[in-house]
């Protein structure tokens, strides 16, 4: 066993509690710092107390370089941003910041488990999903860890053999190491995100692009041949790489095969996947987040057999342009999860004629390119911190109504709506303005849909 290192995790959240049973376990001192320690949960608080692990205030300025002059490691959460005094203070020391994801990923390689890593700006969730099922469908014993799942660290230690499918963000990638070498890795997509973290786009490129960067000559990339960007990065790549893409008339990589009977999604050697009639969903992000879980899956031992199954058997989740009512012939879509501008604009060209609900928190991001959807708008009703950024994106060119709530928003964007219409909220923006998560603006959405049903069911028994 290697000697006990000196360990400072830098935020108590979920994977630097997975970090401190790491440590604990291997015997390392290790110490939490947080910026809100009193914001620390009581469970997480109980759980750091019962492996005798200290919570301290984050030390600034020269009580940061000081706290580094005798660390090994540092960890820090996904959120912690590069700038942080901390990191800074472990760079200039020497001291080595790795991610949960990195440790976790050095864990899996020395059992001999096989790695599958999927990113990119958005569709992580549902590729991640799709490939734990058709491993599954295919006899094959897999599961999803990262960012969906167990933390990653936390499936590592497990005395198991199994496959394991982790998202994974640019917060965790930007601070990996030669020890996170997926056997398969995706980039799906890229587009701005996160810049109040990243400062600019290619520095998020690049964090993006480590998912790659230890991979051998045998490992394999599947990336994007839609997005310029990401086949540009894929050049890079030192293993092999395979493409998918939706445009018409490809003739490599998994593609869409038009033929006498319909479209279907074929693998890179030809064979057929799936007739694209079979599916719940087949917009082209849809097609697009389809392809590329075959391609993972298929490199690990998929069959064909499987990944139709699972497409065919596949739901997505909640808040992924989800309906959750109609009131008056007008439908409500939840698309709370698209928290950029890249999300919300695939979410707005799915539908013919929506009223939009849009805004929160900006990441940073500039929310003009929202205009290009103004052909499928009705109108947009903008909401939250952000509002004055949307209302700018669609002046002149569609109503624009500014709510100071749900409740509000929902009435309004239903007011602007006739029936065969969607009220789509799509916000392209964080929920930290309003809301705790985006789960939590979307189900907020919900009920109050909901609540318009019943007053409106009032309104018509008057």
């Amino acid at each position: 066993m290697s000697a006990p290192l000196r360990v400072l995790v830098v935020g108590l959240g979920v994977s630097g509690d997975a970090v401190l049973r790491w440590a604990h376990t291997r015997g390392h001192s290790v110490t939490v710092v947080d910026d809100r320690p009193d914001a620390v949960t009581p469970e997480r608080r109980a759980a750091a107390d019962a492996l005798g692990v200290a919570i301290e205030a984050t030390p600034t300025g020269a009580a940061a370089v000081a706290r580094c002059a005798d660390l090994d490691l540092l960890v820090p959460s996904p959120g912690v941003p590069e700038g942080h005094p901390l990191l800074q203070a472990a760079l200039r020391a020497g001291v080595p910041r790795r991610s949960e994801v990195d440790l976790a990923a050095e864990v899996l390689g020395a059992a001999g488990r096989p790695l599958i890593a999927v990113t990119g700006t958005n569709g992580k969730t549902t590729v991640t999903e799709l490939t734990v099922a058709m491993c599954r469908a295919s006899g094959l014993d897999a599961i999803a860890a990262g960012n969906i799942g167990a933390p990653l660290l936390d499936e590592a230690a497990r005395d198991s053999a199994r496959l394991v499918v982790a998202e994974v963000s640019s917060f965790q990638l930007a601070l990996t190491t030669d020890a996170f070498r997926p056997r398969a890795a995706a980039i799906l997509n890229l587009a701005d995100d996160h810049l109040d973290w990243h400062r600019t786009f290619d520095a998020y490129a690049r964090a993006k692009a480590r998912i790659f960067r230890a991979q051998g000559a045998d490992d394999l990339l599947v990336f994007n041949a839609d997005d310029a960007v990401v086949a540009g990065l894929a050049a890079e790549a030192p293993g092999r790489a395979v493409a998918f893409t939706v445009a018409d008339g490809a003739a490599a990589g998994y593609r869409v095969l038009v033929g006498a009977t319909g479209a279907v999604l074929v693998a890179a050697d030809g064979r057929e996947l799936v007739a694209v009639d079979a599916l719940a969903a087949s917009a082209p992000h849809d097609l697009a987040n389809a392809l590329a879980a075959a391609a993972l899956a298929i490199e690990v031992g998929a069959t064909p057999a499987g990944v139709a199954a699972a497409l065919q058997a596949y739901e997505k989740g909640a808040h992924r342009v989800q309906p959750v009512g109609e009131v008056d012939g007008v439908r409500f879509v939840d698309d709370s999860k698209a928290t950029n501008v890249h999300a919300a604009l695939a979410a707005i060209r799915g539908f013919d004629r929506a009223v939009l609900i849009a805004g929160g928190r900006n990441k940073g991001l500039d929310l003009s390119p929202l205009r290009t959807g103004v052909d499928h708008l009705v109108a947009v009703v903008a909401i939250g911190d952000a509002a004055p950024e949307v209302a700018a994106a669609f002046a002149g060119a569609v109503p624009v109504t500014v709510a100071t709530s749900m409740a509000e928003a929902v009435r309004a964007a239903h007011g602007y709506a006739r029936p065969g219409d969607v009220v789509l909220l799509s916000p392209a923006c964080a929920s930290f303005d309003w809301y705790g998560s985006y789960a939590e603006r979307g189900d907020d959405f919900a009920r109050e849909v909901e609540r318009l049903t019943g007053a409106k069911r009032q309104e018509r028994e008057a």
